[in-house]
């Protein structure tokens, strides 16, 4: 076997040095193939209030650069067990969100053919849609972790069937997620009426507010989450907006009384172990950021994922 190939060393190459790739890491067209792939999709057609989550992805990719290939927390070295790889971003339709979304599930098909784990850099919350599509057309319906301080189970939007509070409604009508298995973490803030929770509820999801968290803590919380997934397939879909705006300024949709970024990477990794076969990371809008605090915060978020899958094993082949 290949040994994979790593980030660049930055004992000969200085940080700040380079191309921006996500973590330092080789491009896919540089490597024979991945386990994982880092994909950015620069999209922000569905935003209800800030736009700017389309250039979340290279700025997550900048905030990367201070990334290291050792995970104590995890016991892991992410890029020396699998090779992972920046695939670049979708270029999708700015203008056309029907268009926009079947480019994005086009692209994860095409990606992840081989048996690539794709951990997709958004982007706004809309493009959870097809990825969830693409994920269940391999795995089936799958499993899902929503962390996110809101719903995005609204009906429409202005009208709208697709936008960034929709997705999860839509993917439980298109049957491509597991209803037995879905989770909201983080949710917190006013809604439009209590019908928002008793609909979220009919949809199949159980919800752990921002507030369970801080009460519970992260020990507890990962470990209800555990066992309400089993061994199900899991899709994670996290919208930085989870975090509270002292964590995460830099995003569309900001509201107060969130987790901080410590609790949610604690989270993260006590789901070590589950089957997580695909992940995103959203809703990152830097114009809105300072000192990259958001776009740090969502960097360590996706090397956590990598993490994760790392633990898991390589292109496993049971559930596929």
């Amino acid at each position: 076997m290949t040994e994979p190939r790593g980030p660049v060393d930055s004992s000969r190459v200085p940080r700040f040095a380079g191309p921006a790739t996500f973590a330092r890491l080789p491009r896919l067209d540089e490597v024979p193939g991945a386990d994982v792939a880092v994909v950015g999709v620069p999209f922000d057609g569905g935003v209800s209030y800030r736009p700017g989550a389309r250039f979340g992805p290279a700025a997550v990719r900048e905030a990367s650069r201070l990334l290291r290939p050792y995970h104590p927390g995890l016991d892991v070295s992410p890029f020396a067990t699998q090779q992972v790889a920046d695939a670049g971003d979708i270029a999708v339709n700015p203008f056309d969100i029907g268009e926009a979304i079947e480019t994005i599930q086009d692209a994860a098909n095409g990606l992840q053919a081989d048996g690539t784990r794709l951990v997709t850099i958004g982007g706004d919350h809309t493009i959870a849609l097809p990825l969830l599509r693409a994920a269940a057309q391999r795995h089936g319906p799958v499993a899902v972790l929503h962390f996110d301080a809101h719903l995005d189970t609204w009906d429409t939007y202005f009208g709208a069937e697709h936008t960034h509070g929709t997705p999860f409604r839509r993917a439980v009508e298109e049957g491509v997620v597991d209803t037995s298995a879905l989770s909201h973490v983080g949710t917190r803030g006013p809604l439009y009426g209590k019908q928002d929770l008793t609909e979220d509820e009919k949809l199949g999801f159980g919800i752990v507010t921002s507030a369970d968290v801080y009460r519970r803590g992260a020990d507890e919380v990962a470990d209800q989450l555990r066992q309400r997934i089993g061994d199900r397939p899991l899709y994670i879909s996290i919208d930085i907006d989870c975090l509270d705006p002292a964590h995460a300024p830099g995003t569309g949709t900001p509201e107060a009384g969130g987790l901080t970024s410590r609790e949610l990477l604690e989270i993260l990794r006590g789901l070590a172990g589950c089957r997580l076969v695909g992940a995103d990371v959203v809703e990152v809008a830097p114009a809105y950021d300072h000192a990259e605090i958001t776009s740090v915060a969502a960097s360590h978020v996706a090397y956590d994922l990598i993490s994760l899958l790392a633990l898991r094993g390589k292109r496993e082949t049971t559930d596929e």
